[in-house]
Protein backbone atom coordinates (compact mmCIF):
# COMPACT_ATOMS: atom_id res chain seq x y z
CA UNK A 1 0.00 0.00 0.00
CA UNK A 2 1.27 3.49 -0.93
CA UNK A 3 3.34 5.42 2.25
CA UNK A 4 0.73 8.33 2.76
CA UNK A 5 2.33 11.45 4.61
CA UNK A 6 -0.28 14.94 5.13
CA UNK A 7 0.85 17.53 3.25
CA UNK A 8 -1.23 20.38 4.49
CA UNK A 9 -4.75 20.98 6.63
CA UNK A 10 -7.19 23.86 6.21
CA UNK A 11 -9.76 24.89 7.53
CA UNK A 12 -13.20 25.25 5.42
CA UNK A 13 -15.49 26.52 7.94
CA UNK A 14 -19.37 25.18 9.18
CA UNK A 15 -21.42 22.78 7.26
CA UNK A 16 -24.78 24.06 5.99
CA UNK A 17 -26.70 23.58 9.24
CA UNK A 18 -23.95 25.54 11.19
CA UNK A 19 -23.30 22.54 13.33
CA UNK A 20 -19.62 21.75 13.12
CA UNK A 21 -16.34 22.92 11.46
CA UNK A 22 -15.61 21.12 7.83
CA UNK A 23 -11.84 20.34 7.40
CA UNK A 24 -10.18 18.97 4.70
CA UNK A 25 -7.30 17.01 5.10
CA UNK A 26 -5.08 17.44 1.91
CA UNK A 27 -2.41 14.67 1.76
CA UNK A 28 -0.20 12.67 -1.00
CA UNK A 29 0.59 9.41 -1.64
CA UNK A 30 3.84 8.32 -2.76
CA UNK A 31 2.73 8.04 -6.07
CA UNK A 32 1.76 11.76 -6.04
CA UNK A 33 -1.93 11.21 -5.44
CA UNK A 34 -4.10 13.55 -3.67
CA UNK A 35 -6.01 12.11 -1.29
CA UNK A 36 -9.00 14.19 0.32
CA UNK A 37 -11.02 13.91 3.34
CA UNK A 38 -13.64 15.65 5.35
CA UNK A 39 -13.78 15.95 8.89
CA UNK A 40 -16.12 17.17 11.61
CA UNK A 41 -14.96 18.73 14.36
CA UNK A 42 -17.11 19.32 17.66
CA UNK A 43 -20.38 18.41 15.59
CA UNK A 44 -21.27 16.61 18.94
CA UNK A 45 -21.40 19.78 20.70
CA UNK A 46 -23.48 22.08 19.11
CA UNK A 47 -26.12 19.56 17.73
CA UNK A 48 -28.58 19.95 20.70
CA UNK A 49 -31.50 21.45 19.40
CA UNK A 50 -31.72 24.81 20.59
CA UNK A 51 -28.52 25.35 21.78
CA UNK A 52 -26.32 28.31 19.98
CA UNK A 53 -24.10 26.83 17.06
CA UNK A 54 -20.75 28.14 17.02
CA UNK A 55 -21.89 30.73 13.90
CA UNK A 56 -24.52 31.72 15.96
CA UNK A 57 -21.95 32.20 19.11
CA UNK A 58 -20.38 34.36 16.87
CA UNK A 59 -22.07 36.59 15.20
CA UNK A 60 -23.46 37.51 18.57
CA UNK A 61 -20.64 38.27 20.23
CA UNK A 62 -19.54 40.44 17.32
CA UNK A 63 -22.78 42.80 17.63
CA UNK A 64 -21.60 42.76 21.46
CA UNK A 65 -18.13 43.69 20.90
CA UNK A 66 -19.09 46.34 18.68
CA UNK A 67 -21.59 48.08 21.08
CA UNK A 68 -18.58 49.52 23.36
CA UNK A 69 -16.29 52.21 22.48
CA UNK A 70 -13.02 51.91 21.60
CA UNK A 71 -11.57 53.24 24.99
CA UNK A 72 -13.83 50.42 26.60
CA UNK A 73 -12.60 47.45 24.74
CA UNK A 74 -8.46 48.75 24.61
CA UNK A 75 -8.72 46.70 28.29
CA UNK A 76 -10.06 43.11 26.34
CA UNK A 77 -9.69 41.12 23.71
CA UNK A 78 -10.99 37.46 22.80
CA UNK A 79 -10.30 33.88 21.28
CA UNK A 80 -12.20 32.77 18.32
CA UNK A 81 -15.18 30.48 20.24
CA UNK A 82 -13.80 27.54 18.87
CA UNK A 83 -10.13 27.77 19.43
CA UNK A 84 -10.43 25.85 22.29
CA UNK A 85 -12.19 22.90 21.22
CA UNK A 86 -9.37 22.65 17.94
CA UNK A 87 -6.21 22.89 20.80
CA UNK A 88 -8.03 19.88 22.48
CA UNK A 89 -7.57 17.99 19.29
CA UNK A 90 -4.25 16.56 18.59
CA UNK A 91 -4.30 17.34 14.50
CA UNK A 92 -5.14 21.26 15.22
CA UNK A 93 -3.48 21.83 18.49
CA UNK A 94 -0.10 23.61 16.89
CA UNK A 95 -1.99 25.38 14.32
CA UNK A 96 -4.04 27.33 17.35
CA UNK A 97 -1.30 27.77 19.21
CA UNK A 98 0.25 29.84 15.96
CA UNK A 99 -2.61 32.01 15.85
CA UNK A 100 -2.85 32.51 19.56
CA UNK A 101 0.26 33.44 19.61
CA UNK A 102 0.52 36.14 16.63
CA UNK A 103 -2.44 37.93 19.19
CA UNK A 104 -0.15 38.32 21.89
CA UNK A 105 -3.25 38.62 24.10
CA UNK A 106 -0.70 38.88 27.45
CA UNK A 107 -0.76 42.59 26.71
CA UNK A 108 -4.50 42.79 27.62
CA UNK A 109 -5.76 43.11 31.16
CA UNK A 110 -8.95 40.54 29.97
CA UNK A 111 -8.91 37.88 27.95
CA UNK A 112 -12.10 35.82 26.83
CA UNK A 113 -11.95 32.49 26.60
CA UNK A 114 -15.05 30.90 25.30
CA UNK A 115 -15.59 26.73 25.91
CA UNK A 116 -17.31 24.62 23.82
CA UNK A 117 -17.52 21.30 25.31
CA UNK A 118 -19.18 18.12 26.74
CA UNK A 119 -22.16 20.07 24.74
CA UNK A 120 -21.65 22.75 26.97
CA UNK A 121 -20.19 26.20 26.81
CA UNK A 122 -18.57 28.09 29.74
CA UNK A 123 -16.14 31.25 29.40
CA UNK A 124 -13.12 31.45 30.77
CA UNK A 125 -11.24 34.85 32.10
CA UNK A 126 -7.74 35.68 31.93
CA UNK A 127 -7.23 38.42 34.42
CA UNK A 128 -4.24 40.68 34.76
CA UNK A 129 -1.94 38.55 32.67
CA UNK A 130 -0.55 41.98 31.33
CA UNK A 131 1.49 41.58 34.53
CA UNK A 132 4.06 39.30 35.74
CA UNK A 133 2.82 36.47 37.07
CA UNK A 134 5.31 37.38 40.09
CA UNK A 135 3.62 40.70 40.38
CA UNK A 136 3.08 41.76 44.17
CA UNK A 137 0.03 44.92 43.37
CA UNK A 138 -2.13 43.01 40.69
CA UNK A 139 -2.87 38.74 41.36
CA UNK A 140 -3.20 36.86 37.95
CA UNK A 141 -6.17 35.22 37.99
CA UNK A 142 -8.34 33.11 35.75
CA UNK A 143 -12.23 32.64 36.23
CA UNK A 144 -14.10 30.44 34.80
CA UNK A 145 -18.21 31.33 34.58
CA UNK A 146 -20.64 28.03 34.08
CA UNK A 147 -24.67 28.69 34.05
CA UNK A 148 -24.87 24.62 35.03
CA UNK A 149 -22.18 24.31 37.84
CA UNK A 150 -23.78 20.79 39.02
CA UNK A 151 -21.86 19.64 35.67
CA UNK A 152 -18.32 20.06 37.47
CA UNK A 153 -16.56 22.88 35.74
CA UNK A 154 -13.40 22.42 38.01
CA UNK A 155 -13.18 19.26 35.57
CA UNK A 156 -11.42 21.40 32.59
CA UNK A 157 -8.87 22.67 34.82
CA UNK A 158 -6.20 20.20 34.11
CA UNK A 159 -6.78 21.19 30.28
CA UNK A 160 -6.71 24.98 31.37
CA UNK A 161 -3.75 24.84 32.79
CA UNK A 162 -1.97 22.92 29.95
CA UNK A 163 -3.60 25.46 27.67
CA UNK A 164 -2.36 28.23 29.55
CA UNK A 165 1.10 26.77 29.49
CA UNK A 166 1.02 25.72 26.00
CA UNK A 167 -0.01 29.36 24.89
CA UNK A 168 3.22 30.74 27.27
CA UNK A 169 5.41 28.69 25.27
CA UNK A 170 4.33 29.34 22.21
CA UNK A 171 4.83 33.11 22.62
CA UNK A 172 8.18 32.25 23.62
CA UNK A 173 7.56 33.68 27.36
CA UNK A 174 9.26 32.10 30.33
CA UNK A 175 7.43 29.95 32.58
CA UNK A 176 7.25 27.12 34.66
CA UNK A 177 4.43 24.39 35.24
CA UNK A 178 5.27 25.15 38.86
CA UNK A 179 4.18 28.82 38.11
CA UNK A 180 1.35 27.99 36.12
CA UNK A 181 -0.21 25.27 38.94
CA UNK A 182 -0.31 28.26 41.58
CA UNK A 183 -2.19 31.07 39.28
CA UNK A 184 -5.46 31.13 41.29
CA UNK A 185 -8.69 29.11 38.99
CA UNK A 186 -11.38 30.42 40.56
CA UNK A 187 -15.18 29.63 39.93
CA UNK A 188 -18.05 32.09 40.83
CA UNK A 189 -21.28 31.42 42.00
CA UNK A 190 -23.01 32.93 38.86
CA UNK A 191 -26.70 32.81 37.83
CA UNK A 192 -27.67 29.46 36.53
CA UNK A 193 -29.76 28.42 33.48
CA UNK A 194 -33.29 27.18 33.95
CA UNK A 195 -32.95 24.33 30.63
CA UNK A 196 -30.59 22.40 28.83
CA UNK A 197 -30.28 24.87 25.88
CA UNK A 198 -29.15 28.18 27.22
CA UNK A 199 -25.51 27.80 27.98
CA UNK A 200 -24.58 29.60 25.28
CA UNK A 201 -26.69 32.50 25.40
CA UNK A 202 -25.34 32.49 29.31
CA UNK A 203 -22.03 32.59 28.00
CA UNK A 204 -22.27 35.93 25.61
CA UNK A 205 -24.86 37.65 28.87
CA UNK A 206 -21.51 37.43 31.30
CA UNK A 207 -19.34 38.43 28.35
CA UNK A 208 -21.64 41.41 27.87
CA UNK A 209 -21.90 42.27 31.52
CA UNK A 210 -18.10 41.51 33.00
CA UNK A 211 -17.70 44.49 30.09
CA UNK A 212 -19.76 46.64 31.26
CA UNK A 213 -18.61 46.23 34.85
CA UNK A 214 -15.29 44.83 35.15
CA UNK A 215 -12.85 47.02 37.77
CA UNK A 216 -10.13 48.56 36.30
CA UNK A 217 -7.82 47.07 39.00
CA UNK A 218 -8.83 43.12 39.19
CA UNK A 219 -8.05 41.84 42.84
CA UNK A 220 -9.26 38.53 44.60
CA UNK A 221 -8.49 40.20 47.55
CA UNK A 222 -9.76 43.42 47.48
CA UNK A 223 -13.23 42.85 46.03
CA UNK A 224 -13.74 39.82 44.25
CA UNK A 225 -16.34 37.96 43.29
CA UNK A 226 -17.17 41.90 42.51
CA UNK A 227 -20.96 41.79 40.64
CA UNK A 228 -20.46 37.66 40.30
CA UNK A 229 -22.93 36.35 42.23
CA UNK A 230 -25.83 34.10 41.89
CA UNK A 231 -27.86 37.52 42.22
CA UNK A 232 -26.04 39.50 39.36
CA UNK A 233 -29.16 39.17 36.92
CA UNK A 234 -32.38 38.68 37.33
CA UNK A 235 -34.16 35.60 34.84
CA UNK A 236 -36.07 38.79 32.66
CA UNK A 237 -32.83 40.61 32.65
CA UNK A 238 -31.34 37.74 30.71
CA UNK A 239 -34.69 36.97 28.78
CA UNK A 240 -34.24 40.55 27.38
CA UNK A 241 -31.06 40.19 26.58
CA UNK A 242 -32.00 37.18 24.27
CA UNK A 243 -34.94 39.39 22.85
CA UNK A 244 -32.53 42.24 21.78
CA UNK A 245 -30.21 39.72 20.40
CA UNK A 246 -32.61 37.60 18.56
CA UNK A 247 -31.79 35.05 20.46
CA UNK A 248 -34.26 32.86 21.00
CA UNK A 249 -34.67 29.13 22.21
Amino acid sequence: MAKRKQLEIQFIGEDEEGTSCMVTHSTVSASGRFLRNKRRVNARNTRQQGMLNSKQFSDCFEKIWKIFPDNQRASFTYLDCLWFSWYMDELFKEKVLVWISRKHIFTKKYVFVPILHWRHWNLLIFCNFDKPLQSKTQTTCMLLLDSMQMSGPRRLEPTIRKFLLDVYEAEKRPVTKQAISKIPLLIPKVPQQRNGEDCGRFVLYFISLFMESAPKNFSITGGYPYFMKEDWFAPQDFDCFCKRFKLFS
